[in-house]
């Protein structure tokens, strides 16, 4: 494709002058916001190769294949043998290294549920019976929580006996996070085990690990963890554990970092194409948040058979902040119907048509799309790109629906913004984005076709992103004039306070991982992998804003996440 010139627009303070093509310059007032510069300077611009990766590698290799032999299923009946081999599989998916033995787990579990599957083995020991119903659960597997009656006593409690073993109802605790709708007797859990585990975790007498482990368990379960976060964070505590193997340390350690130096080069590539289209100067009014983006992406995948697929979804995703704030914070709605038009249209003969601004947005969202379809074309894959392309245009449409009830000082329903903002807020254009340029060989059109429905797994995952998001944003995006968000809608329709809108919108979020459970379960409509996306964008919902917005003023607690996966390798 021709390298196009797209001229650097001048700003000044509003009103700002604007030409477009078939008018003459006029003055326009813009409601024009300019966000604070990134934090993080240019620190992940340069990066070098440290000398010892290729050796580091080899020994990961050595290590792996003692582990692999370890969760081979061998020809035994004894008990013993698989309580072991359940708590070997949660200790290599917590450590980050399932994506190394996903045969041998698959078989293992797939085994232990033929086995198992009706009756663990071992009902009686609360530990043993949560580790192996979440474990199950979390691969997909659909065993019943009835397995937690032998439990409940006469009148319909989980019993207190179950408080003299912590360890037990931490498990337990975990456990009832893979509940979905009806399943009473994971909703008492929660609330047993969430009573009980707080009383422990401010108790002196308590061993101290322990304690800490129950702390970050109550402030975000397992279910709801990012796997490389988890990674950072198991790491340390595993180590502390007498019984933690060497072996499994030292290659969840090797393994991290080797993967912290792909992830960095990513990220130095990805730096210097955002700094190469100097967004700063060009477009100021949009936020430069490339790291946390990153950030975000690698939520979706950490994995480095990914990175081609993770490198696409970072460049078309940052142009999903750039959209976003361009219709937001910048654009008059005569100009955003230009661009919607252009897009619909999505070809590069639209670029004349539009205001010298929006050139370079339209010009670099079609270009990387281009790049990919041309790439995808050789593999006979071109058609993702088709799919990707429809969902942008609805994206797009969405997001010049909000724009227009600005420009009216329209309040929309709850149901209509809930339903618009689904689309808006972008995870299911990402999901289908993390489909692209896969080559596991489980991607298929009925895939795109999948998604593009809005199926309700993806439906539930932009639930907790938009609903989390609201609750975090609403009061400063009220204030620089943004539409009303789900927040507003709420209280105007029923009266509610803005307390009670958030604390009804935060048990919609609950529900929304109950949706996930459910759709989690097989048989699933897609093959299992390409359910984690989804999963795993609603982990980054709960991740970023679950205490306040994260993206947009990254806190003590975020700076910490993105330094441990971008700037402090572990000591092995």
């Amino acid at each position: 494709m021709s390298t196009l010139s797209v001229s650097t627009p001048s700003f000044s303070s509003s009103p700002l002058s604007s030409v477009n093509k078939n008018s003459t310059k006029q003055h326009v007032t813009r409601n024009s916001v300019i966000f604070h510069d990134s934090i993080w300077g240019d620190q992940f611009l340069e990066y070098k190769e440290k000398f010892n990766v290729a050796t580091e590698k080899q020994l990961i290799e050595e290590l792996k294949e003692e582990v692999r032999n370890e969760l081979m299923i061998r020809a035994c009946n004894e008990a013993s043998r698989y309580i072991k081999l359940i708590q070997l599989i949660d200790v290599v998916e917590r450590l980050g290294l399932a994506y190394h033995f996903e045969k041998e787990i698959e078989e293992s579990l797939q085994h232990i549920y033929v086995t198992y599957g009706h009756k663990w083995t071992n009902y009686n020991n609360i530990e043993s019976l949560s580790l192996w119903f979440r474990l199950l659960r979390q691969n997909g597997f659909n065993v019943s929580s009835d397995i937690f009656e032998n439990h409940i006593d006469e009148k319909g409690n989980f019993q207190e006996s179950l408080c003299n073993d912590p360890q037990g109802m931490l498990a337990l605790y975990e456990a009832a996070y893979m509940r979905v709708e009806g399943e009473i007797i994971l909703d008492k859990a929660l609330e047993f085990t969430k009573l009980h585990l707080g009383i422990i975790s401010n108790d002196p007498s308590c061993d101290s690990s322990l304690r800490t482990e129950i702390k970050q368990a109550l402030k975000q379960p397992l279910r709801r963890r990012l796997p490389r976060l988890e990674a950072v964070r198991y790491i340390a505590i595993y180590q502390q554990k007498a019984s933690h193997s060497e072996v499994l340390l030292k290659l969840a350690k090797l393994d991290f970092n080797v993967l912290q130096e792909m992830h960095k080069d990513e990220l130095s590539q990805i730096c210097k194409w955002w700094k190469d289209l100097d967004i700063r100067n060009k477009l100021p009014y949009v936020r430069d948040r490339l790291i946390e983006g990153y950030f975000w992406i690698l939520g979706i995948y950490f994995e480095p058979q990914h990175s081609r697929t993770r490198m696409f979804l970072m460049k078309t995703c940052m142009w999903l902040i750039v959209l976003d704030d361009t219709f937001d914070n910048y654009g008059t709605y005569e100009e955003l119907e230009i661009f919607t038009q252009a897009v619909e249209r999505w070809s590069i003969t639209c670029l004349d048509e539009l205001p010298e601004y929006m050139k370079l947005i339209y010009h670099e969202q079609f270009r990387v799309h281009q790049e990919m379809e041309e790439s995808l074309e050789k593999e006979g894959k071109a058609y993702q790109i088709h799919y990707i392309k429809e969902m942008a245009k609805e994206g797009t449409r969405s997001l010049l629906l909000e724009a227009k009830w600005l420009k009216e000082g329209y309040m929309p329903t709850l149901d209509e913004y809930l339903s618009n903002s689904l689309v808006t807020c972008g995870y299911a254009l990402m999901t289908a984005r993390s489909y692209v340029a896969r080559d596991d060989g489980i991607v298929t059109e009925d895939a795109f076709k999948w998604v593009a429905t809005h199926p309700p797994i993806v439906k539930a995952a932009c639930k907790i992103l938009r609903l989390m998001d609201d609750i975090a944003t609403h009061k400063e995006e009220q204030e620089r004039g943004h539409i009303a968000s789900s927040i507003e809608c709420y209280r105007k329709e029923t009266g509610a306070s803005e307390e009670e809108a958030c604390m009804d919108f935060l048990k919609q979020v609950e529900d929304g991982w109950k949706v996930i459970n459910q759709e989690s379960l097989m048989p699933t409509d897609v093959p299992f992998p390409l359910l984690i996306p989804a999963i795993n964008l609603a982990r980054v919902s709960d991740t970023l804003y679950k205490d306040n917005d994260g993206y947009n003023h990254a806190d003590k607690e975020v700076i910490g996440y993105i330094k441990s996966l971008f700037v402090h390798p572990m000591i092995v």
